[in-house]
């Protein structure tokens, strides 16, 4: 009987907590909205079925609770309840899923306004490479990786000469324009995450994943690798200021080249 009224003050404590508390996301990425509302209503389907089991529980404790001389029935099958079960389990899943692949389509649709900016991740560090005043990226290879050219941008790309090169400092993007990460490890598996970006992407040796946002504040937020990368991954981190326009330019004009650096 205790165990049963504990059971139902957890669900309730639970909806308690929900609607009082004073955690929830951040606005940052108020773009992203869709993928907020996934993760609300993934909250909602399995928090209902969190406060369904518990209450089954509680109530089979306390309907069936010890009484001498009360025998337990046993039913091996029970083949109307099993297709309720089925039904009502295919039908969370299918709710759970079917917005995600929608916020695919979404999450990998870049728009063709969008800046590159190249985040390079190695044991571990984040370097960052972004287009000089061409506007274009150059070529870049991890076999062209040395102890000169330790982002292994090619130097016989005339477009890559003018990029700009972060070795582990900061990044920073300009407020409310569409920026895609281009993610390339060039040692072992790394994940960029910035939780208020509501975005992450594993990073494969040999091949370039992406990602796109759009910051829609100024701040500064916190880079993490989301893939265990070795003895150092809790230590790999960094940082992205996001801030306007103006200030942007002016951080990006003072950055040393990959020419300047390779002269």
């Amino acid at each position: 009987m205790v165990v049963a009224v504990m059971l139902v003050l957890i669900v309730v404590g639970s909806i308690v907590f929900h609607f009082v508390s004073p955690w929830w996301f951040s606005p940052l990425a108020s773009n992203w909205g869709y993928i907020d509302d996934t993760t609300v209503l993934t909250f909602w389907i399995t928090s209902l079925v969190f406060s369904a089991v518990l209450l089954f529980v509680a109530y089979c404790l306390f309907r069936f609770r010890h009484k001498p001389g009360r025998k337990a029935a046993y039913e091996p099958e029970n083949k109307r309840l099993e297709g309720w079960l089925t039904a009502l389990t295919a039908g969370g899943v299918i709710a759970m899923l079917t917005p995600g692949l929608f916020v695919w389509a979404q999450f990998v649709e870049v728009p063709e306004e969008a800046t590159d900016v190249e985040v390079i991740g190695q044991q571990w560090l984040w370097s960052f490479r972004l287009p000089g005043a061409d506007g274009k990226l150059g070529a870049a290879d991890n076999r062209l990786v040395n102890f000169e050219n330790t982002l292994g941008v090619s130097p016989d790309d005339p477009n890559g000469q003018d990029d700009v090169l972060i070795e582990g400092g900061e990044l920073i993007i300009p407020v409310d324009r569409p920026v895609r990460f281009l993610l390339r490890s060039i040692d072992v598996l790394h994940d960029f995450y910035v939780p208020e970006f509501r975005a992450k992407m594993d990073m494969i040796p040999g091949s370039v994943t992406y990602f796109w946002v759009t910051p829609t504040q100024t701040g500064t937020y916190e880079i993490l690798c989301a893939e265990l990368c070795g003895v150092g991954h809790s230590y790999m981190r960094g940082v992205v200021t996001v801030v306007t326009d103006e200030e942007y330019q002016e951080w990006l004009t003072s950055q040393v080249t990959f020419a300047g650096l390779s002269s």
